[in-house]
């Protein structure tokens, strides 16, 4: 029996089976194969987070509860886009792959809002410290693109076999929740269940509360933890229950009759806020791409030492040629610095800046260049978008002696006291200092996702390896001692295949240092939603950076 991978765009099999059949493939269909496989890799990896609660999910509809994901699907206008947001935080550690929560931008009302959902379906919901990284992300993502929060709260609190690595940080949760509040950033709290210990406080620092009758239930302590710290007698609903909170202790602002009531008050609520966003329209209409986003999945290379022009992805992402002969992308300094292209286009209507890698590694003019077009973009208020898939920088006598580091501070700085949102999108290799002067996680991008392709560490695990046999010898011979090639083979095939383990994008997705994996098809719709959101404020660019070497 061999596997298939189905081409839906042009409704072919290729058999990937046998080495023969892929050799009788065009370079396109090559790509293609093996973009699809990667993109169903991904896609596998997303239904495990969707199952997370394997038959803990019939248990709870047998209760007549809705899970985490249909009261997301309720609560959001119909018919709108729902970007999920880290859905394989978890990934390869103890915890289940999604972290027990669901984040993501819903439009409620007409209203872009951060949704964050409790899963209640594993392990009642308790939050881990891969939940509490998420819930981090989402909270910074609210707060940077001033985004109203609709929690949807339903948790059995701290995972207290991990609650070291729970209790000190997760106090920055509240400290959010009413920070949020302080810059007019409204958070409403619908609690379906349990809401207890440390997440009673979740409702407890939220602008409006919703609870359902007979089913939320909101407590600093249990009626067994207040029989032993006080001796008193009580059960739950006098405790903590939705109608106490709502006739009794005025912690709940309203009282819901079902989940079904709790969602459509939540909406109500938002509908109330009086919202509008204070950013710069985008333009009322704009083309679609001139080219078909569909062959995004032809152009780029399997291995990814291959030379890719960035340009071909541009062309269809972007919007394409409008009733004014608009150029799609026009290309900034082309012959200057030619291993990197920068230019302007639009995107749903949205200006942008555009920076990306034409060749990988990024020399001295490549450097100079990025930092000018940055400097360009803050002088104009135009927001950027970086594309990786970089080597790094250049190293060798020649270029160190030519100024390549000071070449690449100047990146460096322009990258980092740049104003303007951030978007980056890592296609492919994003390795070294590149992935820093190409705005990594590290330099607070409002967004980062990731091509099935891509790929993150400090170097190449081939180069890395190659390194490390390097300073064997080097060492080796110093102290006099034969050096055993044939030995140390072992140890470079460790180090290669951990380096490539730790640099898939579903390992580093799973540490949150990405938004979500997304299908290259997808990337302009994904962008667009981005930069919708970040139309809620004005953009302001950078009055002054630090200080350029020259």
């Amino acid at each position: 029996m061999t596997d298939t991978v189905t081409d839906t765009a042009t409704d072919t099999v290729t058999d990937t089976a046998t080495d023969t059949a892929t050799e009788e493939l065009t370079p396109e269909q090559r790509r293609r194969t093996a973009m699809l496989e990667k993109i169903a890799r991904i896609e596998e990896q997303n239904r495990k987070a969707v199952e997370a609660g394997g038959k803990y999910i019939e248990r709870h509809h047998q209760r007549g509860k809705l899970t985490a994901r249909e009261r997301i699907e309720l609560l959001v206008d119909e018919g709108s886009a729902f970007l999920e947001l880290m859905p394989l935080a978890g990934w390869g550690s103890d915890f289940a792959v999604g972290a027990s929560m669901v984040t993501g931008i819903g439009v409620v009302e007409g209203v872009e809002c951060m949704i964050v959902a409790n899963d209640p379906t594993v392990k009642g919901g308790a939050l881990n410290p891969m939940s509490l990284r998420k819930s981090f992300r989402a909270a910074e993502i609210a707060e940077k693109n001033m985004l109203p929060s609709i929690n949807l709260t339903e948790s059995a609190g701290a995972d207290l076999p991990t609650q070291k690595d729970i209790f000190i940080p997760g106090g920055k949760g509240f400290r959010d929740l009413t920070r949020s509040s302080a810059m007019k950033l409204p958070t409403i709290s619908v609690v379906f269940g349990n809401s207890t210990a440390g997440g009673a406080y979740v409702p407890g620092m939220s602008d409006y509360v919703i609870m359902v009758k007979e089913r939320a239930k909101v407590f600093l302590a249990g009626p067994p933890l207040v029989k032993m710290a006080t001796g008193e007698e009580t059960d739950d609903e006098s405790l903590g229950g939705a109608e106490m909170h709502s006739r009794i202790s005025g912690s709940s602002d309203f009282l819901a009759q079902d989940e079904q009531d709790a969602i459509r008050l939540a909406r109500r609520c938002m509908a109330r806020l009086n919202w509008r966003k204070k950013g710069n329209p985008p333009a009322a209409t704009y083309a679609e791409p001139d080219l078909d986003p569909e062959e995004l999945l032809d152009l780029f290379p399997e291995d990814l030492k291959e030379p890719f022009d960035p340009r071909e992805a541009i062309l269809r992402i972007v919007d394409g040629t409008s009733a004014d002969n608009a150029v799609p992308f026009d290309e900034f300094k082309p012959l200057y610095g030619s291993s990197l292209c920068v230019g302007w286009a639009k995107l749903h209507g949205h200006p942008i800046g555009i920076v990306t890698n034409a060749r990988g590694v990024l020399m001295s003019e490549e450097a100079q260049k990025a930092a000018q077009f940055i400097q360009l973009a803050n002088q104009k208020d135009t927001p950027l978008l970086f594309l990786h898939n970089t080597t790094g920088y250049m190293v060798g006598k020649d270029y160190e002696q030519g100024g390549i580091i000071k070449d690449g501070a100047k990146m460096i700085n322009a990258v980092s006291n740049s104003k303007v949102p951030h978007l980056t999108v890592i296609m492919g290799a994003s390795y070294g200092a590149g992935n820093y002067g190409m705005n990594g996680r590290a330099y607070d991008p409002r967004f980062l996702f990731t091509w099935p392709s891509a790929k993150s560490a400090v170097m190449g695990s081939e180069q890395l390896a190659g390194v490390m046999e390097i300073v064997a010898r080097e060492s080796a011979e110093k102290k006099g001692e034969p050096f055993n090639a044939e030995e140390f083979q072992g140890i470079k095939d460790f180090v290669m295949q951990a380096v490539e383990d730790q640099s898939l994008p579903e390992f580093l997705s799973g540490l949150v240092y990405d938004d979500g994996v997304i299908d290259p098809r997808d990337t302009r719709t994904v962008l667009g939603i981005c930069l919708s959101v970040i139309d809620n404020q004005p953009i302001e660019g950078a009055m002054n950076f630090g200080v350029f070497r020259m």
